[in-house]
């Protein structure tokens, strides 16, 4: 199986899902509504997947609007295609500006090559044609260079326009790929990073998925409700992204999930990452500075894979899945490689690259 038909068959479960959910729900199987039930399915942003499943089993189209434009805020195609027609009139502009230097140019040199002949002859030099030539060329070589001048001013002002556009379509870029409780990347940053390790293979070695969870959490938002589950969440994010190198990538990839990629690390040391960042967590007070109630101890369970032992994409993300699975049985709260063998009785959630 290569890799893109293993992607796809990977990505089918949870497409499917996805479209059981819109079609049971008689929702149009649009973009939109799409990128709206796949937010809430992985759990980027709780409130969204309650305020989902509160329109009932038959939302309207408008109700399901209005979701998208409180959650999903600046929808992509709106952003691109207003930083694509700055872009087009910017560009265009540069254009015009090169057009008139051009012709601006080609003036300059038919004026030289025509004095030139005048000069040359030398039946017509006197030194009244001499002092009109040596005038004319000064005055036309200063408007040159005047027009060349305020030609390179424009040019670098549309230029730094469209460098303005560069920067809100980074921003943009930066906010969609936020998860907006955490502050951590979301499962779109996720799947595209993920989708991209296979790319350098020489890489492989040294590079691990860690997939990661919060044992029990479906107890702590029962028990204590779901604005102590998101703050959980949220000091979660924060120990984990404290514990680990800038540059290690770590993403919210669902409601208490969530994944790091480590490269430049043998397996060893990313076993060590993984233990440092599950200690700091075990040992870290989770209790209510006001009413003194302990939400403790939080504890996650980890397992990952190292990018070498898989094929693709997809299996690394199984074999990372398959890993964690057997940490939560053996216990939780404990870190686990994946080692060949280990599929066993699993049956994991699989991958999906994000789809626009």
């Amino acid at each position: 199986m290569n890799t893109a038909t293993a992607q796809k068959a990977h990505a089918s479960d949870l497409a499917g899902q996805i479209v059981y959910a819109l079609r049971s729900m008689g929702v149009a199987p649009i973009p939109r509504n799409y990128q709206l039930f796949y937010e809430a399915y992985i759990g980027s942003n709780a409130q969204l997947s309650r305020d989902l499943v509160g329109l009932g089993s038959r939302a309207t189209q408008e109700e399901l609007d209005h979701l998208a434009d409180e959650y999903l805020s600046h929808p992509q195609a709106v952003v691109i295609e207003r930083a694509h027609t700055r872009l087009a009139t910017e560009l265009e502009g540069i254009l015009r500006l090169i057009r008139q230097e051009q012709s601006s140019l080609e003036s300059y040199n038919r004026l030289l090559g025509e004095t030139a002949s005048r000069i040359s002859t030398k039946t017509n030099f006197s030194t009244d044609l001499l002092s009109s030539a040596i005038e004319l060329l000064s005055r036309a070589t200063g408007d040159t260079m005047a027009h060349g001048e305020k030609t390179v001013e424009n040019v670098a002002q549309r230029s730094q326009e469209m460098d303005d556009v560069r920067k809100e379509l980074d921003e943009y870029k930066r906010i969609a790929n936020t998860d907006s409780l955490t502050r951590l990347s979301n499962r779109r940053a996720f799947d595209e990073i993920l989708a991209s390790l296979f790319d350098d293979r020489m890489a492989l070695g040294v590079t691990a998925l860690v997939l990661l969870d919060i044992d029990h959490f479906k107890r702590i938002n029962d028990t204590y409700g779901h604005p102590v589950g998101d703050k959980i969440l949220a000091t979660v994010a924060s120990v984990l992204r404290s514990n680990v190198r800038k540059d290690v990538f770590v993403a919210r990839t669902g409601g208490e999930e969530f994944a790091m990629v480590i490269q430049g690390n043998t397996p060893e040391e990313v076993h060590g990452v993984c233990e440092r960042v599950r200690h700091a967590l075990e040992s870290r007070p989770f209790r209510n500075s006001r009413t003194g109630v302990d939400y403790g101890p939080v504890t996650i369970s980890l397992g990952f894979s190292m990018a070498a032992q898989a094929e693709d994409p997809g299996q690394l993300y199984e074999q990372s899945d398959v890993a964690l699975y057997l940490a939560k049985s053996n216990g939780r709260n404990r870190t686990q490689m994946f080692e060949e063998g280990m599929r066993k009785d699993y049956v994991g959630k699989g991958w999906l690259i994000y789809k626009k």
